[in-house]
């Protein structure tokens, strides 16, 4: 399993996430990779937890060091971006670094990784679900959901770059899809896993 990727993205809504944490609780050798963004904390968020914070300012001071091994601008401002110092930290323990990115960064990871790593597309059942579901969290102003949507309806133009489609219209059956994904890139079965 040594230096393998494994890359989760999706439109925000999509179910990402949570499709994610299973599989980090399910697996003990995945770890999962922390985004650095210039957007502020939501909700509960912890720097270094869910992703590390900066300022636009300090996001743009760590490009010109070439201090990522990607980065995106997704609005104006707002930055995304894998540290290096990250996937040193992760491949150092033997561990699959899992991530949770945006669909240009994920594309991105893929071009750089190449056969070394899984590329998955996590698909919304529709837009309109899409937006229910950015709706049902609460975190957004109507603007900002209406603005994501938008952004949604774009990078579903993309799923096709992506080594797999994953369709997150019943959760237990996409969880149980992902584990088969997982199992056959890593060679799982031959590993306990936590559950």
């Amino acid at each position: 399993m040594n230096k393998k990727v494994i890359i989760f993205s999706a439109p925000s809504g999509a179910g990402k996430s949570t499709v994610v944490g299973h599989l980090l609780k399910k697996y003990p050798f995945l770890e999962f990779s922390i985004s650095a963004t210039s957007r502020a904390p939501r909700g509960s968020e912890r720097d270094g937890v869910e992703y590390y914070f900066f300022s636009p300012e300090q996001f743009r001071d760590l490009i010109s060091r070439d201090a990522f091994i990607e980065y995106e601008e997704v609005y104006p401002g707002s930055f995304y971006g894998t540290l290096r110092s990250e996937i040193e930290r992760i491949w150092a323990k033997g561990h699959v670094i899992l991530f949770d990115i945006d669909v240009k960064g994920g594309v991105n990871l893929k071009r750089i990784f190449g056969d070394s790593a899984m590329s998955v597309f996590v698909m919304p059942p529709s837009i309109d679900e899409l937006r229910k579901r950015l709706e049902g969290r609460g975190t957004d102003s109507p603007e900002a959901i209406e603005k994501r949507v938008a952004k949604a309806a774009e990078e579903l133009q993309y799923k096709s770059r992506f080594d797999r489609i994953l369709v997150n219209d019943d959760l237990d059956k996409a969880l149980a899809e992902a584990d088969k994904l997982i199992e056959d890139f890593t060679g799982a079965e031959r590993y306990p896993s936590a559950e």
